[in-house]
């Protein structure tokens, strides 16, 4: 399977933001197959509850990383999840989410025939709904 694959890609973006924060204390939320943690030249912290080696929840970090994660949560549980995200970092929250649908389809269970991507709302839609959280953590940074 080619799931939670996504994270080398943002990379040089993380390590970047990291470095400019003075930090290497940083939370891969939704960390998947470790692709981000194996693409920085440090360790990093991990949690992904689908996945038995990181599902702990673990402390909070100066940056929180959560990429093409949202857009595979239910609309219902978004809140609670983006509140979980913004409550595990110390500074600054990094957000990428997909505003398309995948070229994925469930191949099995529940969902079976249906877009991997369960939250397919504009970019318009994503910063109004992190906001709505941000707002309750003001000196949070969001790019």
């Amino acid at each position: 399977e080619h799931y939670g694959t996504s994270g080398a890609k943002y990379s040089q973006q993380v390590h970047a933001l990291a470095m400019s924060m003075q930090t290497e204390d940083i939370l891969d939320y939704g960390c998947g197959k470790s692709t981000l943690a194996n693409n920085l030249p440090f360790k990093i912290k991990q949690y992904d509850p689908a996945v038995k080696k990181y599902e702990a929840l673990p402390k909070p970090a100066d940056l929180v990383v959560c990429t093409d994660v949202l857009e595979h949560v239910p609309e219902e549980d978004l809140d609670w999840v983006i509140r979980e995200i913004f409550s595990l970092s110390n500074s600054t929250v990094f957000l990428n989410v997909s505003c398309q649908p995948a070229l994925k389809t469930f191949t099995t269970g529940k969902y079976k025939g249906e877009n991997v991507h369960v939250s397919v709302f504009n970019h318009e839609w994503w910063v109004d709904k992190t906001k709505h959280v941000w707002k309750d953590y003001k000196d949070l940074k969001i790019f």
